[in-house]
């Protein structure tokens, strides 16, 4: 008896934007030579507060898109965004794209064979990511913070958090799908978090794929689904990286809250104030520098993870607390305000995977 083939999934390409044209003009058209044709899939741009000449460039782009169709949300931030994105749509999966990314020719036919593999489908799936630098990547930059420019390099497949992939290899919006339903019924992004109104706190991706993974859903990285990211030249410099890691580790503590995971934060805490005390002499160097950059992007990282940590801490009128207020505002980096994430667990414990 022939076996029975399984229907491939139906997939919406979504690509969210703020006043960037430019680049969805090119992810569009990599959408464009997919090898599925474009009667296979849909594809929906979300204008995320963008300018009213912006809409309007925006609004030619797509018209010229036989699948495509533009969506706006007053409501800053990318999470916003793709929210709408997937409520917006009505496919099995809705495969996340940044606007400076550029899908590879088989990235929606990779993702549709991707999840048909598995039974049943998974939860999410990361793939890999590549630079096209606009500028070449100074000497000085760190190898180990690669990352940050939001680049995936490994070659392979395996489900997140498990030994079957490197460790630390997280989902990046860059290049990621998400099975649509699971993520509405779980309330979708995380719209506390995100790049607007002076917080650059991130991470609500990786918070995506570890509650669906927490939920029982499989969390699965795949090389075969590539995306090629545009690295901004505006990226290459000491202040933008130090700034990024200052605001990665307070995406890092907010994560954790909102999973439910405060208790490593206070575990961790101490250990992030000792490095900030011990490099804290690296930070009489201009931000422009290169010099001791390996103490000092460890110092930026400490300092946000502190932050995040204590905000709320240092507004009790204990002397613990007026203390930390103090020690908190002594330099010029930007305190963090008080966020409603669970600093003390208050949400529900997640259910792991079996």
């Amino acid at each position: 008896m022939a076996e029975t083939r399984r229907a491939l999934p139906s997939v919406t390409a979504c690509l969210v934007t703020h006043n960037r044209p430019h680049y969805v003009r090119d992810c569009l058209e990599s959408l464009r030579r997919q090898s599925v044709g474009t009667g296979a899939f849909d594809i929906i741009v979300v204008d995320s507060c963008g300018t009213p000449s912006t809409n309007a460039r925006l609004r030619e782009h797509v018209e010229g898109m036989p699948n495509a169709r533009l969506l706006r949300v007053e409501r800053p931030g990318a999470s916003a965004a793709r929210n709408l994105g997937a409520e917006a749509s009505t496919a099995d999966f809705i495969a996340y794209i940044d606007d400076d990314g550029l899908a590879a020719g088989d990235w929606i036919e990779q993702i549709q064979r991707v999840a048909a593999e598995h039974d049943p489908w998974p939860g999410v799936i990361g793939g890999r990511v590549l630079p096209v630098w606009e500028k070449p990547l100074p000497a000085w930059w760190p190898e180990s913070l690669r990352g940050v420019l939001s680049i995936i390099e490994w070659e392979g497949r395996g489900e997140f958090r498990t030994p079957q992939v490197p460790r630390g290899l997280e989902p990046y919006g860059v290049n990621m799908v998400v099975q649509r339903k699971p993520l509405l019924e779980m309330g979708g992004f995380a719209d506390r978090l995100g790049r607007f109104a002076g917080l650059l706190l991130s991470d609500e991706d990786v918070q995506v794929g570890w509650k669906l993974q927490d939920l029982g859903l499989l969390a699965w990285y795949d090389s075969r689904l590539l995306v090629h990211h545009q690295i901004q030249a505006g990226r290459m410099a000491p202040e933008w990286l130090l700034n990024r890691l200052y605001w990665q580790g307070a995406s890092t503590v907010a994560t954790r809250r909102m999973l439910g995971d405060a208790a490593s934060v206070w575990r961790e805490l101490p250990r992030r104030l000792v490095v900030e005390l011990l490099t804290a002499p690296a930070s009489l160097l201009p931000n422009s520098s290169t010099r001791l950059l390996g103490l000092r992007w460890r110092l930026a990282y400490a300092r946000g993870f502190t932050r995040m940590a204590l905000a709320g801490e240092q507004r009790k009128r204990y002397l613990p607390g007026r203390v930390l207020q103090a020690l908190l505002r002594r330099d010029a980096e930007p305190i963090i305000p008080h966020l409603d994430i669970g600093a003390r667990a208050g949400v529900d414990a997640p259910r792991k995977r079996r």
